[in-house]
């Protein structure tokens, strides 16, 4: 299983990702050197949506798609996520 996520930084900005366990990879943003270099600097973080995919394709699919969205048009995907 592969997750496209989205956390919200402490200053309020958004970063998108994917992995194969969400838990892990939250902790790693929060308080390990394995964290994304984005986030460092912006800890803590929480995550804020998830989406999961039965192969790595289609999740990396999602994730450029989610990418290239604007701020707002996330916002609203978190808007009618919650």
């Amino acid at each position: 299983m592969y997750f496209v996520y989205i956390i919200q930084c402490n200053d309020q900005t958004l970063y998108t990702g994917i992995t194969t366990d969400l838990d892990r990879r939250i902790k790693e943003h929060n308080n390990s050197k394995l964290g994304a270099k984005y986030t460092k600097i912006r800890r803590p973080v929480k995550l804020v949506y998830s989406k999961e995919f039965i192969d790595r394709s289609e999740a990396s699919k999602e994730e450029s798609k989610i990418k290239k969205l604007s701020r707002q048009e996330k916002l609203d995907l978190l808007k009618n996520f919650k």
